[in-house]
Parts: structure tokens; C-alpha cells; sequence
């Protein structure tokens, strides 16, 4: 039966008894008059989003790129953003319209595993924790320092473009340095070098410090890319009227990355959801909806919706969740939770429930210690 709410708190105030984790005990006792209170939980979603942030710096010599190394440099300094992922996972919370009270009678040890939400998550199991779905996220990776931030940069520089106070200058002694590099590292690949290293190891080191120091001296002329990550997460619900929704969830911004919805400088990153099926009551055999059970213990039936998120004009990511706010609330049976006397004076184990958390619904129902 649906509660006031004020009723609902005094007699929750009346039988929780805390257990495990974030989870909580009702139990069923003539202290309550054997009655336990929850709500059943609605739908929203978790959008986690990745956006690759690459910054371009040109470097010192970057004018005599062409002239010493026939190569292309970065002229400009640049900061770009890309979105790389997208992940949409199921979230629940408390339905303040659909709470309950359950009246296990003669159900002296019934009891009703709650969230922290206070919805329900299971009855008489208490060793089971819900069933979500175990999801990959993104995470977030910091840049790492590029070569001419490292010590190496500083140890391919020589002595005599410290001193030069030209440009043009150490441009032409960082372009004789790089070729004399690489005629060293062909003379050790060789075996022709003068003092070749004394083992594998050593030629191993010795072509590593060469290979940095021309990738530094290189980058001042051709400049460097940094890249990293940053990872966001932002909470999307799921429209009550069952139209299809689709709502500006957060933006991406060519200089700041992943923006709030109402951050203006950004471009639109899209939440839709698109109703694909409604949850069905259970049918007499006249193929009449059941009405719901006198006292009955509520759980949801879901319905289901297409979820994507998107931008500028690219799906990335879509899936079928269900979803309780299209779906009815249907009971059972309170006495199947109780232990009932057989005809021959002993008792038959009760049932015990799991709900799915994230939308209310059954999961499982079994005998106790089957």
C-alpha cells in the first residue's frame, strides 16, 4: 500500500537496523507490527566523457626548419580539443511517489535488505549485494613532459650554442650536431666507431642517449605536441512523459575542453532517449491487467528506451537500457515470505527476492537454503 510520507519515516525511524557496506536491515517484527517501508527507484544515466587535448608549440628554430632539415615545423602554438569516448551507465534514484509499506504477518524473521537510497535490494539474502553491470570508464591522463622539457635537451645542447647570441647561428650548430648523431649511431650499427661499447648493453645505451638527444635537438626546429586527457562525468535523467528527449547534456570548448551545458563557448554534446517499449502488467485469464495485490510487495516491470549521446552530428555511444519510468508497478504475495507451518506441524522455508537495483525489478526469487 502507498504511504503518506510522514508515516513512511516514522515507522522506517521504528525498525532500521544498520548492516553491511551502505546497505540497510528492515526486519519484520510485532515491535512494527510485522510492516517494513521502501520506495522503488527511477532511472537516470552517468555520461562519462573523454576529450583529447593536444597542444602544439613551434620550436626556437622552427624559420630554418626547411633550410637545415627539409622538413615542415609547427609555426604557430595551437591548443585543439577532440572528443575520443563516451560512456553511458545506468543510475538510480529514490521514486518519492512509490513508496511502500509490506506487512510480512506472522513473519518473525522477514526482512528487507535496503540501498542507501533507501529502495529495496533484496528479501532474506543478505549476501546479495545487486547486480549493475561492471563498466569500463575512461580516465583521465595527464601530459606527459615533452623531450625539450627532459635533462636530455639540455645535454645535446654544446658549448658553442650557449655562447652563440645569433638565432641563425645555433640553428646551423644544432643542424651540424644532428647530422654528426647520426653519423655516430651508423658507425656504431656498424661496428666502425672508434671505442665501439664493450657489449650489447652498452651499444643499447649508447644509441638510446643518441636517438634522445637528436629527437630534442630536432624539436627545436620542428616543435613539440603534447597530448593528454581529461575525463568528465555528468548526470542525464530520462524524460517523464515518455516523448522522445534529447537535451544539451555538456559542450566541448576549443580552448577549455569539456564545458557545463549553459558554458556558451562550447559546442553541444547531445543526451537522447527514445522510448522502445513500455513494461506490461500480468494478464487473467480473461487477458485483463491483474490488479496490483492486496498488500502486496511492489517491485517495478521496466520498460526499455535507445540511449546515445552525441556530437556534431556523430553517434558515441548507444544502447538499449531499461528504463522504470516506462515500466508499472505490479506486487506479490507478502505470505510466500514467510515460513508456513505443513500439515504435518513443520515449517516450509520462506522465499527469498532480489530486486535489480537500478530499476526495481525482479531478479530472482528462490526457497531459503535451496
Amino acid at each position: 500500500m502507498h504511504l503518506p510520507i510522514a508515516l513512511v519515516i516514522c515507522v522506517a525511524l521504528g525498525t532500521l537496523a544498520s548492516s553491511a557496506q551502505s546497505t540497510t536491515r528492515l526486519s519484520a517484527s510485532k515491535v512494527n507490527d510485522y510492516g517494513v517501508t521502501y520506495t522503488l527507484p527511477l532511472t537516470r544515466f552517468q555520461v562519462t566523457l573523454a576529450a583529447e587535448k593536444t597542444v602544439k608549440t613551434p620550436g626556437e628554430f622552427a624559420r630554418y626548419a626547411g633550410k637545415y632539415l627539409n622538413a615542415t615545423p609547427i609555426l604557430h602554438p595551437s591548443v585543439s580539443w577532440r572528443l575520443t569516448e563516451a560512456v553511458i551507465a545506468p543510475d538510480s534514484y529514490a521514486d518519492p511517489d512509490e513508496l511502500y509499506l509490506v506487512t510480512f504477518r506472522n513473519g518473525d524473521g522477514t526482512y528487507i535488505n535496503l540501498t542507501d537510497l533507501g529502495t529495496p535490494l533484496s528479501i532474506n539474502d543478505e549476501t546479495y549485494t545487486g547486480e549493475t553491470p561492471d563498466i569500463d570508464l575512461p580516465v583521465n591522463i595527464p601530459p606527459k613532459p615533452t623531450i625539450l622539457e627532459l635533462p636530455v635537451a639540455r645535454q645535446a645542447v654544446t658549448a658553442d650554442m650557449i655562447q652563440s647570441k645569433s638565432v641563425a647561428k645555433k640553428a646551423e650548430l644544432a643542424a651540424a650536431k644532428i647530422y654528426e648523431l647520426r653519423a655516430n649511431r651508423n658507425e656504431i650499427i656498424t661496428g666502425q666507431a672508434d671505442g665501439m661499447p664493450a657489449d650489447g648493453e652498452a651499444m643499447k645505451l649508447a644509441l638510446e642517449q643518441i636517438n634522445a638527444q637528436e629527437e630534442a635537438l630536432t624539436a627545436m626546429f620542428l616543435g613539440t605536441v603534447q597530448t593528454s586527457v581529461e575525463v568528465k562525468t555528468f548526470t542525464a535523467g530520462v524524460p517523464d512523459d515518455g516523448a522522445p528527449g534529447r537535451s544539451v547534456i555538456a559542450r566541448l570548448s576549443a580552448l577549455d575542453g569539456i564545458v557545463d551545458a549553459d558554458d556558451l563557448s562550447g559546442a553541444p554534446i547531445y543526451f537522447s532517449v527514445l522510448e522502445k517499449s513500455r513494461g506490461q502488467l500480468p494478464l487473467t485469464d480473461k487477458g485483463q491487467p491483474r490488479p496490483f495485490p492486496r498488500g502486496g510487495v511492489a517491485y517495478r516491470i521496466p520498460g526499455t528506451a535507445e540511449v546515445s549521446v552525441s556530437y556534431d552530428g556523430q553517434t558515441l555511444a548507444e544502447d538499449t537500457f531499461e528504463v522504470a519510468q516506462y515500466g508499472v508497478v505490479y506486487g506479490l504475495d507478502p505470505a510466500m515470505f514467510t515460513a508456513k507451518k505443513a500439515a504435518w506441524g513443520t515449517k516450509n522455508a520462506p522465499s527469498y527476492l532480489h530486486f535489480n537495483p537500478l530499476t526495481g525489478s525482479v531478479s530472482r526469487i528462490g526457497v531459503v537454503g535451496e
